[in-house]
């Protein structure tokens, strides 16, 4: 089955709104694809401004996070509805920093994937390893049990349209990359654990990236990894460089 290559940038917390709307008019040539899905996950306060700059461009938008609940007494959070009303697609769900700075755990992440799902936003599930687990050995141990975990109560059809993010934790923003053998063999596991857990047809469409430092340098080889359907992409997608990510070719 031949998976459409989706990348997204993950902007983190970067960019207030005005330099958000300038970023989005210097990359509208550069990230031109018929090839590739192109995703900008920006702050919440850069959402509307970037859903207003991309109309008409092949660029998606999505967020960084969301609850899983639709309303109520939750101060400063966001819910799905209210990125679907502003014109999100994608929401990133369960990003390291989120499970590390926020204490975010797998329970509550599946709630965010169920909801995320619910309100028609597809979720990209992050997951990944710490730099001592793979050291000990048990990076697949550790990722199929995030997986298993954060799916769970999730049907196949709804996992097919989803997006799986695998970003090693000691690549993430160091400058290390993993290397092209490590990223796939851990995207290749990523996609067997979705076949046990449902069949192959569902591994076989569901899209995984990686992300770690992907850069203009790697990213054609990493890309034409057989597992490998495009990038996460941290700092690059804040430059010009991240349309030479995109047209990897």
């Amino acid at each position: 089955m031949a998976r459409r290559k989706i990348v997204a940038g993950n902007w983190k917390m970067n960019m207030t709104p005005s330099q958000a709307v300038e970023l989005c008019a210097t990359l509208k040539d550069l990230v031109v694809s018929d090839e590739v899905d192109v995703v900008y996950c920006v702050p919440a306060i850069d959402i509307i401004p970037v859903v207003e700059a991309v109309k008409g461009t092949n660029v998606a938008v999505g967020a960084e996070n969301m609850y899983f609940e639709a309303k109520g007494a939750y101060t400063g959070e966001i819910s799905a509805e209210m990125l679907v009303d502003a014109g999100v697609k994608y929401v990133i769900i369960g990003h390291s920093e989120r499970r590390d700075y926020f204490k975010e755990c797998d329970c509550l992440l599946n709630k965010k994937v169920k909801k995320a799902l619910e309100a028609g936003l597809v979720p990209i599930l992050c997951c990944g390893e710490s730099l001592e687990q793979r050291e000990m050995g048990v990076t697949m141990d550790w990722i199929r049990l995030q997986i298993k975990s954060d799916l769970v109560g999730v049907t196949a059809d709804q996992v097919k349209g989803m997006v799986i993010a695998y970003e090693p934790i000691w690549a993430i923003g160091t400058g290390k990359t993993a290397t092209t053998e490590q990223a796939e063999e851990v995207c290749k596991g990523i996609r067997e654990c979705i076949a046990e857990m449902y069949d192959t047809d569902t591994a076989e469409a569901v899209r995984i990236q990686y992300g770690g430092s992907v850069s203009a340098s790697n990213a054609a080889e990493l890309f034409a990894q057989p597992n490998i359907d495009g990038g996460l992409v941290g700092g690059a997608s804040l430059k010009a460089d991240f349309g030479k990510i995109v047209n990897y070719k």
